[in-house]
Parts: structure tokens; sequence; C-alpha cells
């Protein structure tokens, strides 16, 4: 009888093993985390970046680039101003016998080239990303989300506060 329950859990458990994952045709995200909360503005010589990661599952498997090309599906925006800056995800290949795919995304956002920088008030009339030792520091979130290639919009996801330092 032992042997039958056991035989039973084995067979269930290689079945269970076979199964494609059921995700959504829509991509899903989830934010994970940055590498830092603090970061030099990007302007001159002050180069620095953030890594943001975030996992994601596809029920279609087509959030990544068609072979060969490039595809701008991850979207970033500065919630201090609504500016939306772009980055791709290259190929993903299939995973198993089904097109869901899953994993995580680690983005590199370099502050020199993303304008990632300190945005004063107007009424102080300074030039954003220059230095100030009137306001040493800016905070901002990104809000997050990604298209797949039939431009799906997933859910959105906010990173926590950064602090930017105004040098």
């Amino acid at each position: 009888m032992n042997i039958r329950i056991l035989f039973a859990f084995a067979a269930f458990a290689i079945v269970s093993c076979l199964q494609p994952p059921e995700f959504s045709d829509i991509p899903e995200i989830q934010y994970i985390g940055i590498n830092k909360k603090q970061i030099l503005q990007g302007s001159g010589s002050n180069q620095d970046s953030l890594v943001v990661e975030f996992s994601y599952t596809d029920g279609d498997g087509n959030i990544g680039a068609v072979a060969d090309s490039f595809f701008n599906n991850i979207v970033f925006i500065d919630n201090r101003i609504g500016l939306e800056t772009f980055s791709g995800i290259p190929t993903i290949p299939r995973q198993g016998v089904g097109s869901g795919i899953s994993g995580v995304i680690s983005v590199v956002i370099p502050t020199a080239n993303q304008g990632v920088c300190c945005i004063y008030d107007d009424k102080n009339r300074q030039d954003p990303c220059t230095p100030s030792t009137a306001f040493p520091t800016d905070t901002f979130t990104y809000t997050i989300y990604i298209m797949d290639q039939d431009l799906n919009e997933s859910n959105r996801i906010e990173t926590e506060p950064i602090v930017v330092l105004c040098q």
C-alpha cells in the first residue's frame, strides 16, 4: 500500500514538473529594489549610476526584442516632472515547453546619460543639473512599466525615494 502511494506521489510530481507556467499574456512586474539610495547628479565630471531590479512574468513570452532588433520597452518616469526615459529588454529565449517566461531584469541607469540630476524650484532661477550650495540634495522616485511586442503595458511599480546629491 505504501509503495502505491509513493508511486502515485512520484507520478504526480513528474507531471507537475512538465506543466508550463500559467502567466497572463499581459506582462506583470514586481519591484525588487535599487542598489543604493543616494547618487551624484549627472554633470561634467560627476559620473554615477543606479541599478534598478524588478522581476517579470509574461504568458506569451513576447517582452524581449525581436532577434537582431532593439525595442525600447522599459519606461522610467521621473515622478518630479513626468519625464519619460526608455531602455530595452534584449531578446529573451523561450523557457521549457510553454511560451510563458519569467525572470529578473537589472537596469543600469548612468546619471550622466539619463539626465539624473537636481531640478530646482523655478523661483530660484537656477538651471537644472548645476551644482548648488543652497539646495544640496533633491529627491525623486521612478515609476516603471514595461511593454511587450504587442504593446501591452504591464502594471506600474515605483522605486523608493532616491536622493540626488547636487554637487
